[in-house]
């Protein structure tokens, strides 16, 4: 990836030598690199607060309530884990972080879910049903509140970045369905 990078910046530079726009483009790389930095500092403030919350949510049992509530329906999506798995209840609080718009905070219990699936997993050199399922609706992200792209519509200026939610959860639970149904079929297809 850093190669393609590297190859893309020097397309650039010569691009920027040929046309005599080296100017514009040094002007260019560092607004957009000011700009970032903006971007980023602000997203510190979301992304604190989320996780606070969900830091919260965890401590009262919130999040293991809401991971609770969705076990069943996720062991009619995961038929071969068992209620008690470990797993199961990764991937409940893998979705509930999602759904609350932190990938950063559903990351660990992704990983943490992908890892007791490969425990129980016969054969250790290929994807189980489930583990391909897990990754179709991860990758799909629903989302009730995305608050990462809150906080950079937000940064950028947006007067009113909260009329996104409502086109956001209509798109990601597109996304989550379309994931789900396409990870079954091709489950049987590739018995």
């Amino acid at each position: 990836m850093n190669y393609i990078f590297i190859f893309l910046i020097l397309i650039s530079f010569i691009c920027a030598l040929i046309n005599g726009t080296m100017a514009q483009t040094l002007d260019a790389i560092l607004k957009s690199s000011q700009k970032a930095v903006e971007i980023s500092l602000s997203l510190i403030g979301i992304m604190a607060f989320w996780l606070g919350i969900v830091n919260i949510a965890q401590n009262s049992g919130l999040m293991e309530l809401f991971s609770k509530l969705i076990k069943k329906p996720l062991l009619k999506i995961f038929p071969d884990l068992k209620e008690n798995n470990e797993a199961i209840s990764n991937i409940a609080l893998n979705i509930s972080a999602n759904a609350l718009g932190l990938m950063n905070a559903a990351t660990p219990f992704g990983i943490k879910a992908m890892e007791n699936m490969q425990e129980k997993n016969q054969n250790k050199n290929y994807a189980t049903n489930s583990m391909c399922t897990f990754l179709a609706i991860n990758t799909a992200g629903f989302q009730i509140v995305p608050a990462v792209v809150l906080a950079i519509l937000s940064a950028n200026g947006m007067s009113n970045p909260t009329q996104i939610i409502i086109p956001t959860l209509i798109v990601t639970s597109i996304a989550f369905i379309s994931a789900l149904v396409f990870s079954k079929i091709l489950e049987r297809v590739f018995k």
